[in-house]
């Protein structure tokens, strides 16, 4: 067991960093069960790591120092739906000062396994249904929703694991629903990411603090260098800014204009520090694991490739893929795996890209290329920084064409506004792609959960991650794409959460491609 000291916290926002340093809670509590036709026992294992708690007092205001350029009737309207759609239950305004006793805590909260149907025995393919209480520190029943709950049902000997879906009643307790896919014990596991404080907080960063994170370009002309900060939208200071909005895109980006150097004199871009001071798709779960493989549900099947179906499969193909560290990755597998597919070495850093790899034997050809600003990789020349959208706009397309794309990790610490149109250009860009190449393979590769550390608790956090899922699969809804849900793929797995998900998954999302690209292969 543990105890927290009862501390009350200053309430000016600026000390919101310091404070989230010292309140930080993330909390992970389990029950296992078991399926037999004679009883169901349940006991409880308590372990307690770190995550995100944050103090404010006032409203989080609607509107920060952000200004977007208006959007056309129709663009404006799906970005209305898409908001209202996706927002997250309202959270409680944080008092103050602010106890740490009010907050959730889940050596309080309890879970209870309801009983199967009339009392029998769980088959396959039932519904498991799990209660969630909430308390805070005193033992106090929460009152109000918003929570971020995480729930996963998993058979480590099996290897098994299958993402559950929490259901917020907006008054201190949830339902997470499972279903049932395998034959044996499982069990049930809740992890709590962030309190409902901590979304107020996250809500409030996001308007208030979009540049917490904050980038740099440096601007050189002959032997004068400067560097200065930049950003989808920098605060208003009496320092020039100059403009380098996408003349096609639209998308904004700006930095602040060095004192001696012209705008025209930037040569790079690089992320600076952390600061620390329509309809929604519903479904069940996407798949399930065992015996360490995944396997599809809803109609599609997953096949297992090794080195020579792989290789086969991507014979006489294009291979694009855009996106951020987490696409990159699929990029280094292929490398790995496949003897002939050798990388022509351009000098480029090697978190920043661009790729390029050839089997010149197999006809394979496989290009990676990060999506553009923001990025909070290595410092990246500005040759090198394009916009997704107008790099799909230069694929001509066909039947051996394949486009990888993810975009999540890099706006988290921005306004819900600045993703839905980024991805709005996109989705442009990929209709347009299809109009002219019909035959073209696009496949999306979602968000996933992290390990949450502090840094990761403010700057990319699972709420906001969740949040850009659903936005992603909302707008890409009836088109012709399909979907890598990473993340089920990585929160049903038992494995720890990585914002890079371990080899083992990245192989099964690697199969999930290769079965999109190659549906009747596999090794």
């Amino acid at each position: 067991s543990w105890t927290l000291r009862n501390t009350e916290i200053n309430n000016k926002f600026i000390l919101c960093f310091a404070a989230l340093r010292i309140f930080l809670l993330v909390i992970l509590f389990y029950s296992i069960f078991a399926i037999s036709p004679d009883s169901c026992q349940v006991w409880f294992k308590l372990n307690s790591t770190t995550s995100l708690l944050k103090p404010a007092t006032d409203h989080h205001r609607r509107h920060g120092f952000c200004t977007l350029e208006p959007l056309s009737p129709e663009d404006a309207e799906e970005e209305r739906l898409l908001l209202e759609s996706t927002a997250w239950p309202e959270t409680p305004l944080l008092p103050s000062p602010l106890s740490l006793e009010e907050t959730s805590d889940p050596a309080h909260s309890t879970f209870t396994i309801l009983p199967g149907k009339e009392g029998r025995q769980w088959q396959i393919g039932d519904q498991l249904e799990v209660t969630i209480n909430m308390c805070d520190f005193k033992g106090r029943p929460k009152k109000t929703g918003g929570d971020v709950l995480l729930a996963r049902l998993h058979n480590l000997s099996l290897v098994a694991g299958v993402a559950g879906k929490v259901v917020d009643h907006l008054n201190g307790t949830y339902t997470a629903v499972f279903s049932l896919l395998w034959e044996g014990s499982a069990q049930v596991q809740v992890t709590l990411a962030h309190p409902s404080e901590a979304v107020t907080v996250l809500q409030r960063l996001n308007v208030e603090e979009p540049d917490r994170v904050y980038f740099k370009s440096i601007f050189r002309s002959g032997n004068l260098s400067q560097t200065t900060a930049c950003n989808v939208c920098l605060r208003p200071t009496q320092q020039p800014q100059c403009n380098y909005t996408d003349v096609r895109t639209g998308e904004p980006w700006f930095c602040y204009k060095p004192q001696n150097l012209s705008c025209k004199a930037r040569i790079n871009h690089s992320v600076k520090r952390y600061d620390w001071n329509l309809v929604i798709v519903k479904s069940g779960p996407a798949g399930y694991y065992y015996e360490g493989v995944w396997h599809a549900l809803g109609g599609s099947t997953v096949n297992q490739f090794n080195t020579v179906t792989i290789t086969q499969c991507l014979k006489g193909k294009v291979v694009y893929m855009f996106g951020d560290s987490t696409v990159r990755q699929f990029f280094e597998y292929l490398n790995t795996e496949l003897p002939n597919l050798k990388e022509f070495d351009l000098h480029n850093d090697r978190k920043a890209g661009p790729f390029i790899s050839l089997d010149y034997t197999n006809n394979i050809l496989v290009k990676y290329r990060f999506h553009g600003p923001p990025s909070r990789t290595a410092p990246v020349p500005i040759s090198e920084l394009r916009y997704m959208a107008n790099e799909l706009d230069g694929i001509t397309g066909g039947s051996n064409t394949v486009v990888i794309f993810g975009i999540w990790a890099h706006f988290s610490n921005f306004p819900m506004e600045i993703y839905i149109r980024r991805v709005q250009n996109i989705r442009r860009a990929v209709v347009h792609m299809l109009d002219r190449a019909p035959d073209t393979l696009v496949i999306i590769r979602t968000g996933n959960p992290k390990e949450l550390t502090l840094t990761v608790a403010l700057t990319n956090s699972d709420w906001h991650s969740y949040q850009t899922n659903k936005v992603l699969r909302a707008m890409f809804n009836g088109l012709n794409v399909h979907f890598v849900n990473a993340w089920e793929m990585t929160l049903a797995h038992h494995l720890p959460h990585d914002l890079h998900p371990k080899p083992p998954i990245i192989k099964n999302m690697i199969n999930v491609i290769m079965s999109y690209m190659c549906p009747q292969k596999g090794g």
